[in-house]
């Protein structure tokens, strides 16, 4: 079997026509019926492109004496999963909003959790610097109180929020079949969002890295006054800076992967939705280790280093975790 007819039987198993098979390779219509028609060839990087939404290897495309090959989609899904769900126009909307509306709770929720700290440093700060009467023990605890309330709070949102995303489970683990014209719909409402995406992405970037310079100007004030309280409020800017920061990378990243989950791109393709449910177990634990180092060391000026060095190695978790389910 020739590489056209493997195109063909491949594009027709999973159900889509040329234009929708063009849209997902970023080509033209006319490039897929050449293609398909053995006028030309695609190049290395539509191939493996071409391998990664077939869920084929690229020997099986190009190698014509390789007839059939099981699709490494298989491997992820069950038989329960073959279903295909239908995702009309209206459903769409009512997801985008929700997810929209969810990414404000669950990031407002993050930003809690990074600033739950502030409160006990402040407190411990005025306690230390003798500007208010008040004992370093009921500094601690009143900063101790406030921070377990904040955490609950953050921790009832992502609760409630996780409940409420049930409802649309099967955007993440049940191949979807978008109806007349809500792909398109989709694709123009992220590409309008794209421009908000980058700008709310690198602000919050910057934040996050220059969330460090009040820090290191406090620490050079203390020095000549030997003022306690000046170091906690630097510290207390840093992770009002952090928090803001990962506030708009978080909120922007939700309604991104709202539309890669309608439009089955990014982390969101068929071979990588079972991959995405670990995403909540690893930053589960990168949030015990940053609590956990943070009370132990008291160090909360070093400890926020965590969060960037996360989203760095998070790349590298994906892909391991995709390797480990592939060969699973």
């Amino acid at each position: 079997m020739i590489l056209a007819d493997k195109i063909i039987e491949n594009r027709k198993r999973m159900g889509w026509s040329q234009e929708e098979l063009a849209e997902k390779l970023d080509v033209s219509r006319q490039s897929v019926s050449k293609w398909e028609s053995a006028q030309s060839v695609p190049d290395m990087k539509k191939l493996l492109q071409l391998s990664e939404i077939f869920g084929v290897s690229t020997d099986y495309l190009l190698k014509d004496e390789i007839e059939s090959e099981v699709p490494y989609e298989e491997e992820y899904y069950s038989d329960d999963d073959q279903e295909v769900r239908s995702v009309s126009m209206e459903e769409a909307n009512a997801f985008l909003k929700f997810n929209e509306k969810a990414a404000s709770y669950i990031s407002f929720g993050v930003m809690l959790c990074i600033l739950s700290p502030v409160a006990l440093l402040l407190m411990i700060g005025l306690s230390q610097s003798n500007s208010v009467q008040i004992s370093e023990v009921m500094a601690t605890s009143l900063g101790i109180a406030v921070l377990l309330l904040m955490v609950a709070f953050a921790v009832a949102i992502f609760v409630m929020m996780g409940i409420r995303y049930n409802q649309y489970d099967y955007l993440e683990n049940c191949r979807i079949e978008t109806l007349y014209g809500v792909r398109g719909y989709v694709k123009e409402l992220k590409s309008d969002y794209a421009e908000t995406h980058s700008r709310r992405l690198i602000i919050g970037i910057i934040l996050c890295i220059i969330a460090a310079i009040p820090l290191i100007m406090t620490q050079i004030a203390s020095h000549s006054n030997n003022n306690a309280m000046i170091v906690m409020l630097g510290v207390a800017t840093l992770l009002i800076m952090c928090a803001i920061g990962v506030k708009l990378i978080v909120h922007t990243c939700m309604i991104q992967e709202g539309f890669e989950k309608l439009l089955e791109t990014g982390d969101y393709t068929r071979a990588n939705k079972k991959v995405s449910g670990f995403d909540g177990v690893y930053w589960a634990i990168i949030t015990a280790i940053y609590l956990g180092w943070s009370f132990f060391t008291f160090r909360w000026e070093m400890t926020w280093l965590i969060w960037p060095v996360a989203g760095v190695l998070f790349t590298a978790y994906r892909e391991i975790i995709k390797a480990f389910t592939r060969e699973r």
